[in-house]
């Protein structure tokens, strides 16, 4: 049996593939919905143990507010009968603003979802075009509103900089829309143009942009008081964070339901295959799904931890640092891109900037 504290659910389904996505991903087709659900279960019933109760819950995608309530509400009845809600400290949806309603929204209160994830991207919609998405601006807001008024959920809004030609004012544009909406995350992704995409041929902008863009997000929104906590993420304030994905970066184990979604467990880490329907038709045979697994090796877990803890205002504990790398702690010090406390290293604004660069001294 495995641990069961995160879990994982990744729903691959869209009503449209958006052109930068290299998440696995598909439109519903002909896919037995009720199937698929019964196969979440299963998958369920064979890695979890018995009456575990994990802490947080994260419905990933794809586009998990498509799923019916109808289909969300089996998914929930047969997950409750192998797992223990009621240590539950946080459940996160993702939801695309043009696929939910003030009723959808009821359901996801009454099953107990605390937290919205909304996939918005931008606030301009020649942008929203350009990236394939199917909501306007206006659908973004409407559904913060809904959210607080129906849910009384927590909102993290999802923003993409770095497009192609995006200029400044763009881009400020977006994250003072964002700001209006008075969500209490917000998160925003450097748009990153993934091989076997149709973005992939585009050019990116050159890095004094990535770099200006990056740090106007970081200068108007901990002006506006969220705490610039990882590297694309802001918190309005500490009970805001992710949870999570914070338990992912600081390296904990996760169990990850799904087709395409992968777990690390005890020193074993695992993806299932990439494949919708191999995913059903194993499961209704009572296996579990094809995939990989490996373990995962002391140096490999370190590396990670480093590289994950470097990415969060948290940083690392010294112990995760080579006895040989300890002498270049006070230049990281003087040149202002960490802080050091006797038994951490935190990075700082700046150091969040050159996380990749800074983890690369200790790996």
């Amino acid at each position: 049996m495995q641990a069961a504290e995160h879990i994982y659910i990744h729903i691959p389904f869209c009503h449209r593939v958006c052109p930068y996505c290299a998440f696995y991903k598909h439109t519903p087709g002909a896919t037995n919905m009720r199937g698929f659900v019964q196969a979440l279960v299963d998958e369920a019933q064979l890695r979890l143990p018995c009456a575990a109760a994990p802490q947080t819950l994260y419905f990933g995608g794809g586009t998990p507010s498509m799923l019916s309530p109808t289909h969300l509400q089996l998914l929930i009845d047969g997950l409750q009968q192998r797992l223990d809600f009621s240590q539950l400290r946080e459940w996160t949806l993702e939801a695309n603003p043009a696929t939910f309603t003030a009723s959808k929204v009821r359901h996801w209160r009454k099953l107990g979802i605390t937290r919205v994830s909304l996939g918005a991207q931008s606030f301009l919609e020649s942008e929203l075009l350009f990236l394939g998405r199917d909501h306007s601006p206006a659908d973004i807001a409407r559904s913060v509103h809904l959210l607080r008024e129906e849910g009384g959920m927590q909102v993290n809004i999802d923003l993409m900089f770095c497009l192609p030609n995006q200029s400044a004012a763009a881009w400020k544009h977006s994250l003072e829309q964002a700001l209006a909406c008075r969500p209490d995350h917000i998160s925003t992704y450097s748009l990153t143009l993934e091989p076997g995409t149709p973005f992939a041929t585009l050019t990116a902008p050159g890095e004094e942009t990535q770099v200006q863009l990056y740090s106007l997000a970081h200068d108007l929104l901990t002006s506006a008081d969220f705490r610039h906590y990882e590297v694309s993420n802001y918190a309005r304030s500490a009970s805001a964070r992710s949870l999570h994905n914070l338990s992912c970066w600081r390296g904990e184990d996760y169990t990850g339901l799904g087709p395409g979604a992968c777990g690390t467990v005890r020193g074993v880490r695992y993806e299932n295959a990439h494949d919708t329907a191999r995913y059903i038709a194993s499961l209704a045979q009572g296996q579990l799904p094809p995939g990989s697994a490996s373990p995962l090796f002391p140096a490999q877990r370190r590396t990670e931890l480093i590289a994950l803890g470097l990415r969060t205002d948290e940083g690392i504990p010294l112990s995760l640092i080579p006895p040989d790398r300890l002498p270049i702690l006070p230049s990281l010090v003087s040149e202002g891109l960490c802080s050091l406390s006797p038994t951490r290293l935190c990075p700082t604004p700046r150091g969040l900037l050159l996380a990749d660069e800074l983890a690369l001294q200790f790996i």
